[in-house]
């Protein structure tokens, strides 16, 4: 199996039925079963798309207590799976019975191979459209916020913390290496904040020139200095009951630090060439890749203006400490850009999973993002290869020495590789894993990962 194939689960326990429902659905991938324990293991190896389900099985092959046993254990481990109940010609209480359980509809013998067909395909592309439906809204919605891929427990953390922050005006700041989506976690702040409707205003410190800075933040009346030829609010003012971002703050002069400092005590500003103090009322978030407290013991940052922009803290960890992250992000990133390049790119090989998983990525996300729209353009095949990236596999970095730890993080570690190989499907998890699906879930809980 390819994993493509549409799979049909028949439990029926009569030998001359199974044979006629073998053969009647071709286009399928058909599983014949004679009674309950053979139909939940092959539900346990895979979750079919439709299961045709006599209800008079053995022990009870005249009653249907058996049956109905088996309706439900299968939705217990298969929810999305769509049954069809086969009842005898004068069962219909029993089949409505079925469908109050969870069935999806039920079909009264004897069987016409051409209407059952019908009935088979029309619960299967219920099946798919729902799957996809879930696939979307995992791909739309299950985002930890807004704009934010992620799925390793650095990141999940760094997301509950700008969940709780997000609410307050408390100035915060943003710490990560340069590409790790800093800018990213700031709109985050702001459209979980109470003012998601008012402007978010971002100013880069480091990409204007130091003469031109103060009068960026700060704006300048006519005439204050040659070329000055209106009044002009700066980004300060411009911000005013919206969300100001000041990225690479470490980068800000120390002139302009003081004057900083004190619009974030008084919440008031000046005009380069004005006296008139002018209320803002803005909820500030800086970002920097920069160390401060080293900055501040060299002289190139202020202490008071530190502590003033670090109310809260987050550290947003580089890639390469997000465990899983890289592989979740590049799918999107080949997602997203074979369709914009109208490329027909299915997906990664072997060797690019590697390279991917392996690689220290020192430019972060921004790097990733780059080096996937590169390869799906230069791809010469339908997948992107290690070569297309332009990266190599590297070593795995030294494991700790302690059996147990080693045991647990390996677990953990192939627990969470299976699930990005397989695209979080369950059943394709456990086997790549070799194991069955509630052990799975049992490790799922011991480890915290989730899909």
């Amino acid at each position: 199996m390819n994993g493509n194939e549409k799979h049909l689960l028949v439990v029926e326990d009569d030998p001359g039925l199974q044979s006629q429902l073998r053969w009647c659905f071709d286009n399928y991938e058909v599983t014949v079963c004679g009674n309950r324990e053979d139909a939940i293991a092959q539900v346990r190896r895979f979750e079919p798309g439709v299961v045709l389900l006599d209800l008079g099985l053995p022990p009870d092959p005249g009653g249907v207590t058996e049956g109905m046993a088996t309706l439900q254990q299968i939705l217990a481990l298969s929810p999305t799976s769509k049954i069809i109940v086969v009842t005898g010609d004068h069962d219909r209480n029993n089949a409505v019975k079925a469908i109050g359980l969870g069935a999806y509809d039920f079909y009264q013998k004897p069987v016409d191979p051409d209407i059952l067909q019908l009935m088979v395909d029309r619960a299967y592309h219920v099946f798919e459209l729902e799957n996809e439906n879930r696939q979307y809204q995992m791909l739309h919605k299950d985002m930890p916020l807004e704009g934010v891929i992620a799925a390793s427990s650095a990141m999940l953390k760094v997301c509950r913390t700008i969940e709780k922050v997000a609410p307050s005006d408390i100035t915060t700041l943003l710490l990560g290496a340069s590409g790790t989506g800093k800018e990213v976690f700031a709109r985050a702040l702001h459209d979980l904040s109470p003012r998601a409707k008012q402007k978010m205003v971002a100013i880069n410190c480091a990409a204007i020139p130091e003469n031109l800075l103060e009068s960026e933040l700060f704006g300048y009346e006519k005439g204050a200095f040659t070329g000055a030829a209106k009044q002009t609010p700066g980004k300060i003012e411009y911000a005013d009951g919206g969300t100001l971002f000041l990225d690479e703050i470490g980068d800000l002069p120390l002139e302009l630090q003081a004057k900083l400092l004190r619009f974030l005590q008084e919440r008031v500003i000046e005009r380069v060439g004005g006296r008139k103090e002018i209320p803002v009322d803005v909820r500030i978030i800086c970002a920097t890749h920069q160390d401060l407290t080293t900055h501040i013991k060299e002289g190139r940052f202020r202490e008071d203006l530190y502590y003033r922009i670090s109310e809260i803290t987050v550290n947003i960890p580089p890639l390469k400490d997000r465990e899983g992250d890289a592989l979740v992000l590049a799918r999107r990133f080949l997602q997203r850009f074979a369709q914009e390049q109208s490329r027909p790119i299915k997906g990664f090989s072997a060797d690019a999973i590697a390279a991917i998983e392996t690689y220290s990525w020192p430019g972060n996300v921004r790097e990733l993002e780059s080096r996937i729209k590169r390869a799906v353009i230069m791809a010469d095949s339908s997948q992107v290869t290690a070569e297309d990236l332009e990266i190599d596999p590297e070593q795995e970095n030294a494991a700790p020495l302690n059996l147990k730890q080693i045991r647990e993080e390996a677990e953990r570690k192939a627990i969470q590789r299976a699930l990005n190989h397989a695209n979080d499907n369950i059943s394709e998890t456990a086997k790549q894993l070799g194991i069955t699906r509630p052990t799975l879930y049992n490790m799922l809980e011991k480890y915290n990962l989730k899909t």
